[in-house]
């Protein structure tokens, strides 16, 4: 008796929910929010789970703010309050998310609080059901497939055939190719890019848990290898941390460069990572500019040289709709302004490049609702615009991806919030019509989350793989859909009928036929009541003149009218363009005003340097003077003092007694 095993498939929404709010303390009662909830996250986290478990569970704030000598009742409150009309299950998802980020482990660590469906599954059994044709779509039922290196590869479902890949001949329809190697780990929010019939899978998010690993899938054989990525041995050479939410760009032939991304520790401006397939090492990638802020979830578009950066969400949940250009020739960033409504602020959205020229953004989600409008960017006057869809516009969706073929964009997977979106779609970008390429049955892979798709070549043909996603459950399943011819990948909705003008030649063409092969039987009773038949048809001419002259006349009418609107227009243009020319021209004189006022202002600075020198000059010898001048007035004092000094010397030595012998006079021996 075969072996049987005992595997976890994952909890789908709101189960997922419960059994995260029973790990994180919330249990139901009035103050779970304080037990055993802020010994686990900080303040702040604590309050933004109790609000989003308040929104799943009871819905939007309805209570009175609490009062003021309360600041924990009203902070709780604050933070309720402020999620607004957020719906329950986006409130669920939240919730979920955000304890992954603060607690990437809990899943295998809530045990207790988790009790998950057991599949059982027999081992060593590679039996698969023969493919089968319903309602003109081949499908396969449910298979089991034997573990490998301890991963048990889950059921499939119907909808996604597999057997080997060159055998299958239908276009239009997923299929599963043979897969060998050892599969990557399941993931989601990763980045795929294809170089050399080689796609290779770039970090992800599996359990809350961020990603760095790169692996590669040889198109050709349909084999998993880990890339080997050899440690920092250079100041130039990085250690990857950790990536979900960025995008993986091919570039010159063996790089890959990594654009943004959610990560524990999170830079404050957006970083970029290149890895060089042949030395197998990652390094930065040196930029110039101010870079954008540091985001996951954006779109990162290849046109020409540039990569265009849209949208995305903040390291602080704040979502954004800023547009950033990355020139890779001069590594320049560039935050460009533009014209026109932009796109609201949103994430997990698809773009494409139409022409070098169009930049696309279809749907994405904000963090309460999900969107299907369609924006166009001109890549050349950077306006935006937002076009009419035809055919059968696609439901609102996030998460998704696309890839283009020719003019053609293939969009497939996302969600709206409620469940897995199951259509692949086609929008020709030229006409800007929609199309549905194919629908999947049940909870696939196809219809999730941040699933991943890249185009390549398989036997000269073009092929879409897709890799991954998260539908409650994560992924690493591989699937193939082979597009029917470019040409023929019109919308059958967007099927015109054929005109009536053509109708009407093609019927006028009949009845000439009809006529000359009754000429050509030249029977003279045919003749004559051909005769009487145009004669009594005369009238019926005249009408169909007249309605002819009217409708003329109408022509005439609305020609002159729209001549008229021509007339009106072009002389308002002449005047706007007349109006423009006088703005130049005070333009002109404003600009000549203005050099000149600044030719002046730099001859007034030039004087006042010069009289600033001046005066430190005048300043140095004023100082220079009173020194002289406290020298000066100490000689001064010194000569006074030697002149005393010497005068009372003199007096000295010319008495005494001869001097009074004589008679003379003390004033009279000085004076000799």
């Amino acid at each position: 008796m075969a072996a049987m095993a005992r595997v976890s498939s994952g909890l789908a929404y709101p189960e997922r929910f419960y059994a995260a709010a029973a790990y994180a303390g919330f249990d139901g009662s009035p103050d779970s929010s304080t037990k055993g909830v802020s010994s686990k996250f900080s303040n702040d986290g604590a309050l933004l789970l109790y609000a989003l478990y308040q929104q799943a569970t009871v819905g939007p704030c309805k209570i009175r703010k609490p009062r003021s000598w309360s600041p924990v009742e009203q902070s709780k409150w604050t933070s309720w309050n402020g999620l607004g009309n957020m719906a329950s299950t986006e409130a669920m998802r939240l919730f979920v998310k955000i304890l992954e980020e603060e607690d990437p482990g809990w899943y295998s660590r809530a045990s207790n609080f988790v009790s998950e469906p057991a599949v059982q599954v027999e081992k060593n059994n590679d039996t698969i059901a023969e493919p089968v044709t319903e309602n003109g779509i081949v499908l396969l039922e449910t298979k089991t497939i034997h573990a490998e290196n301890g991963n048990l590869s889950e059921p499939q479902d119907k909808d996604v055939v597999s057997e080997g890949f060159g055998t299958v001949g239908v276009y239009d329809q997923w299929v599963a190719p043979p897969i060998s190697g050892p599969r990557p780990k399941a993931r989601y929010e990763h980045g795929a890019a294809v170089i050399d019939d080689k796609m290779y899978i770039f970090g992800g998010n599996h359990n809350g848990r961020y990603l760095s690993d790169l692996q590669a899938l040889d198109l050709r054989s349909w084999t998993w290898s880990k890339v080997e990525v050899k440690t920092a041995g250079e100041a130039s050479q990085v250690q990857v941390a950790p990536f979900a939410g960025h995008s993986l760009i091919p570039w010159e032939g063996n790089k890959l460069i990594s654009v943004g991304g959610h990560t524990k520790d999170p830079a404050e401006t957006m970083q970029v990572k290149v890895f060089d397939l042949p030395a197998r090492t990652w390094s930065t990638l040196k930029t110039y500019g101010k870079p954008p802020l540091s985001r996951g979830g954006h779109s990162v578009t290849l046109a020409g040289t540039s990569l265009v950066i849209f949208g995305g969400q903040d390291a602080n949940r704040s979502l954004l709709n800023d547009l950033h250009i990355l020139d890779l020739e001069t590594m320049t960033w560039d935050e460009m302004g533009t014209l026109g409504v932009p796109p609201s602020p949103r994430s997990d959205h698809a773009a494409a490049v139409h022409a070098e020229r169009y930049l696309l953004i279809f749907g994405g989600g904000s963090h309460a609702t999900c969107f299907n409008d369609l924006h166009v960017l001109d890549l050349q006057t950077m306006e935006w615009s937002r076009p009419t869809q035809q055919g059968e516009i696609p439901s609102p969706r996030a998460g998704h991806a696309g890839v283009t073929v020719g003019e053609n964009w293939f969009i497939t997977g996302g969600g709206n919030n409620k469940s897995g979106v199951s259509e692949t779609v086609v929008l020709n970008m030229s006409t800007l019509g929609w199309s549905i390429v194919t629908t999947v049955q049940g909870r696939v892979p196809l219809a999730s989350e941040g699933l991943s798709l890249v185009l390549c070549s398989y036997n000269s043909e073009d092929i879409l793989v897709s890799f991954g996603g998260y539908n409650g459950r994560y992924s690493n399943e591989v699937n193939v859909l082979k597009p029917s011819h470019k040409s023929t990948l019109q919308s059958k909705m967007m099927e015109t009928p054929v005109p009536d003008s053509v109708s009407a030649v093609q019927n006028a063409t009949n009845a000439t036929r009809d006529l000359e092969s009754e000429t050509v039987t030249g029977q003279e009773g045919n003749i004559r009541e051909i005769s009487v038949d145009n004669i009594e048809s005369e009238p019926m001419v005249s009408k169909v003149e007249e309605t002819s002259e009217r409708l003329l006349a109408a022509l005439k009418a609305e020609k002159e009218e729209l001549e008229s609107s021509l007339s009106k227009e072009k002389l308002q243009t002449l005047q706007l363009k007349q109006d423009l020319t006088d703005a130049e021209a005070r333009n002109t004189d404003l600009y000549k005003e203005l050099q000149s006022v600044r030719g002046q202002l730099a001859a007034d600075q030039s004087r006042c340097f010069k009289l600033e020198v001046d005066v430190a000059e005048l300043k140095q010898k004023l100082q220079s003077l009173e020194s002289l001048k406290k020298e000066l007035e100490l000689l001064q004092r010194q000569k006074a003092a030697s002149e005393q000094a010497l005068n009372e010397k003199r007096r000295q030595s010319s008495g005494g007694v001869w001097g009074w012998i004589a008679g003379t006079p003390p004033d009279q021996q000085d004076d000799a």
